[in-house]
């Protein structure tokens, strides 16, 4: 009995605390409590509304700015460059003299052709007057018929000698008026290729100066060899009224000028499965210049009831385009493939995958993904001038 009386003094403390311990237990002193997940993040985009509008059908290529018409004028002469009457980069008209070659030797010919002809007139009429004697002394059978005609002859060459000395002279002038040289067309003039004082040659490869006629101007282009049927359907179909083609500047986007299609090829090239055309455009302000690389589309027609969007709304991964559509509940959104027929002025064409009336994300994709939570944002001045009004009838959608 007296061994189990201590054992009994320290089981009722460890029961004790057994007892204390379920209780706190029970009341949920112990439980772990789970942690609150963060809501998503809310990512602030601008948005526009998907419309419904006529656009143009075009088609695009990579085209060079070329002169209408480009001459290279060179001396028809041989001779010593006396002046040069022109400024390099000038504007000339057709007619304008350009340069002058010295003409001493040919005057010199001239005159002496012209004396050659003065002499030979003074025979012909010492002559004539020879046939006239000859004939009144005939008739008194003064003379025999045999001088008769030998003077007829005389006078007969001698009258071909005037003809083969005006011939002379005339050929002699134009030799002379190729001492000044015109220009040929109008246009814009390039760097002076020879100095006054040079001696210059008919047989010249390089010429005297070179004439490009820039306004009008023209750009040549090529499509794909598939897209000739399209053109050609739209050329024939348009009549008198020429296919418009639009240049535009490869780096800006800029239309730099509006003109119209005056050269299909008759020829498809098969090395490169292109056909060349041609467009020709007003450049009163110079805006196009040869040599320049531009993008040229030209204009086939219209398509009705087309989906449009703004170009910025449109992003493209590996596997195509794509859009980000505000879901119906308006506040998160979901990734749509879509197809881009045409881009024009700053406008993507949906041929497939967006219908009119839906919203889209137009700036702020970089920190979207599927399903992500947005807020309307309000856009910056760019993002408003790129969406050219769209983004008013967002925030009304969005209210409604």
């Amino acid at each position: 009995m007296n061994q189990e009386a201590p054992r009994r003094r320290w089981l009722w403390p460890v029961v004790a605390v057994l007892v204390i311990v379920g209780a706190l237990w029970a009341s949920g002193v112990f439980k772990h409590s789970e942690p609150k997940k963060a809501p998503p993040p809310v990512v602030p985009v601008i948005t526009v509304i998907s419309k419904s509008e006529t656009v143009p059908v075009s088609m695009s290529g990579v085209g060079s700015v070329m002169p209408v018409a480009s001459v290279t004028v060179h001396s028809r002469i041989d001779g010593q460059l006396d002046s040069v009457e022109y400024k390099e980069g000038q504007d000339v008209k057709a007619g304008q003299v350009l340069v002058r070659i010295d003409p001493r030797t040919l005057k010199a010919s001239l005159q002496q052709m012209e004396a050659q002809k003065a002499r030979d007139e003074a025979q012909l009429v010492n002559a004539r007057a020879d046939l006239a004697r000859y004939g009144q002394l005939i008739k008194e059978d003064a003379t025999s018929q045999q001088t008769l005609d030998t003077q007829k002859a005389l006078v007969n060459q001698l009258a071909a000698t005037i003809q083969n000395d005006n011939a002379a002279i005339n050929s002699a002038q134009v030799q002379l008026s190729f001492t000044t040289i015109t220009a040929p067309i109008s246009g814009r003039v390039g760097a002076r290729l020879v100095d006054a004082g040079n001696i210059v040659h008919a047989a010249d490869p390089g010429g005297v100066v070179v004439i490009n006629q820039i306004d009008p101007i023209a750009v040549q282009f090529t499509l794909p060899e598939a897209s000739f049927q399209q053109v050609n359907a739209a050329l024939n179909k348009s009549g008198k009224n020429a296919l418009s083609v639009d240049a535009i500047d490869r780096a800006t986007h800029e239309v730099l000028a509006t003109g119209h299609l005056i050269l299909l090829n008759n020829q498809i090239d098969s090395a490169t499965g292109t056909i060349a055309l041609k467009g020709q455009f007003a450049n009163s302000a110079h805006k196009l210049w040869p040599g320049q690389s531009v993008d040229a589309r030209i204009v086939l027609g219209q398509t009705a009831d087309a989906v449009t969007v703004p170009s910025g709304v449109v992003q493209r991964s590996q596997d195509g385009y794509f859009i980000y559509v505000v879901d119906a509940s308006g506040d998160t959104v979901h990734v749509q493939p879509v197809t881009v027929s045409d881009t024009v002025n700053g406008k993507s064409v949906i041929a497939t995958g967006l219908k009119a009336g839906e919203r889209v994300v137009l700036d702020g994709q970089y920190r979207l993904m599927p399903g992500a939570h947005i807020s309307e944002a309000k856009p910056a001045a760019g993002a408003a001038s790129a969406a050219s009004g769209a983004s008013a009838a967002s925030a009304s959608a969005s209210g409604a």
